[in-house]
């Protein structure tokens, strides 16, 4: 009679792997992660059962963690007016906190990991238009959740491609400027 699987050693090497996929990236092999997970890449396919699946389950899991760091950043507070909020967010999502997601999806966005999650572009996007509209009516002004996006996203892109984070935190402040008024 075989073992049967254990759901906390799964939980903690998903834990793990997504900690190592964070700070490294997402590895073509198992071996990076197996070693971050102090394990056999046999104990990985045992738990996950495919190495895709395994990367599935990693990129699920750090995006939840991106959804709830983020959607937190993003959810309105009271006292204080929704272009702080979003700031403040900005400065999170582009500082230490934000940029291993940041590198993982922007990484997924352009690679041919797209097998792994076909509908990733879309939920990427969609995932945020709700946060962002709900913070929005704050200052009677949902319909701007996909301007904002729009914004956010394409700074970031820029900030990825340059490195200019002077440029892209003025024009990010430059564009709340806009909201306020």
């Amino acid at each position: 009679m075989g073992r049967r699987p254990r759901p906390e050693i799964k939980e903690r090497l998903l834990d793990a792997c997504t900690d190592h996929a964070l700070a490294h990236g997402l590895p073509d092999r198992l071996e990076p992660l197996a070693r971050s997970t102090g394990t056999s890449a046999r104990m990985l396919i045992y738990h996950f059962g495919t190495r895709d699946a395994l990367l599935r389950a990693v990129l699920g899991h750090a995006r939840q963690r991106q959804l709830d760091a983020f959607g937190a950043l993003l959810r309105a507070r009271p006292g204080e007016r929704y272009t702080t909020t979003l700031s403040n967010a900005w400065a999170s999502m582009t500082g230490p906190d934000g940029q291993p997601f940041l590198r993982m999806f922007g990484r997924l966005r352009e690679s041919s990991v797209d097998p792994l999650w076909p509908e990733f572009r879309r939920a990427a996007t969609t995932d945020w238009l709700g946060p962002l509209a709900d913070g929005l009516r704050g200052i009677g002004r949902p319909e701007l959740a996909t301007l904002v996006l729009a914004v956010i996203r394409g700074l970031l892109l820029d900030l990825d491609a340059t490195g200019d984070t002077a440029r892209t935190d003025q024009a990010f402040r430059q564009f709340l400027g806009t909201l306020d008024r």
